[in-house]
């Protein structure tokens, strides 16, 4: 918390995880500033005490009062950002990041920053199925992980922060990763399971499913309402972690469809045995 006290952030990007950032910051005594596209996003925060102010412009004076601004953008346009304005940054203010994938966005906007600005990279692992400031809500990050993802050019100060950044946010736990590490962590636990749900909810197409399903489906299609535009440059940003994921997959699918194929019962309950005990190391203490 020390390294954060006091100090002034400016969200870039104010739908629902930069609302929900908003949110919880203002929430703990910080000033808030947002910058959006939307003039009814900034009035929708102001009035309900999200920010103190915010611009649907990039405001000089809103980004040169910062001390920490967190971009809540989709990568390619963080990167033009970046490349368009950074001569707005406060010298030694940070900047930090929400972006669902990390190689292909960090290294390359910490190679075109001013030396003194520092970006230290961040993925709140927490969201919903709809989006929005209007449907900010921080209760998301309580029981959800936060990943800072560092390189050899961040400082040890700028991890701290970040880190506190997490704590602060109310995030359940905090923890660190390469970009890489991530990068291939995030293929699997987040994007192969929504390639999961959307090729579950496409692959039949009865119109009178909704009229029969239990539980199971719906959590297991939870994620299949989906932002097109931007998952589809995340996917494709993290092409080969993914496609890995996705054929070791589509090899234990096979798997076994052979062991029901062949009746082969001891196989089936061994698999399910181990996925049982597997799943158990994911239940939240």
């Amino acid at each position: 918390m020390k390294l954060i006290r006091n100090r002034t952030f400016l969200i870039v990007g104010l739908g629902l995880i930069g609302g929900s950032y908003a949110k919880a910051l203002h929430r703990n005594g910080f000033r808030v500033t947002a910058i959006t596209k939307e003039q009814a996003d900034i009035d929708y925060a102001v009035e309900m005490g999200y920010i103190d102010e915010g611009s649907t412009e990039v405001d000089p004076r809103l980004v040169g009062e910062a001390d920490i601004t967190v971009f809540a953008l989709y990568p390619h346009i963080f990167k033009e950002w970046i490349r368009d304005y950074q001569q707005y940054f406060k010298s030694g203010s940070y900047i930090t990041d929400v972006t669902g994938v990390k190689s292909a966005v960090v290294y390359e906007i910490q190679d075109m920053l001013r030396d003194d600005v520092e970006f230290i990279a961040a993925h709140p692992m927490a969201g919903k199925e709809c989006s929005g400031v209007q449907n900010s809500d921080d209760s998301i990050f309580r029981d959800a992980n936060y990943i800072v993802v560092p390189t050899k050019k961040n400082t040890a100060e700028a991890i701290e922060m970040c880190e506190s950044l997490g704590s602060v946010l109310g995030f359940w736990r905090v923890g660190v990763l390469s970009p890489e590490e991530h990068d291939e962590m995030i293929g699997f636990l987040s994007q192969l399971t929504h390639c999961i749900a959307i090729s579950l909810m496409n692959c039949n197409r009865n119109d009178d499913l909704s009229k029969y399903t239990g539980d199971s489906f719906r959590d297991l299609t939870r994620i299949a309402k989906i932002n097109d535009e931007l998952w589809s440059e995340l996917f494709l940003l993290n092409k080969k972690p993914l496609l890995r994921e996705m054929q070791a997959f589509e090899e234990e699918l096979k798997s076994l469809r052979e062991a029901i194929e062949s009746e082969d019962t001891d196989t089936i309950r061994a698999k399910m045995r181990l996925s049982t005990e597997r799943r158990k190391i994911f239940d939240k203490k």
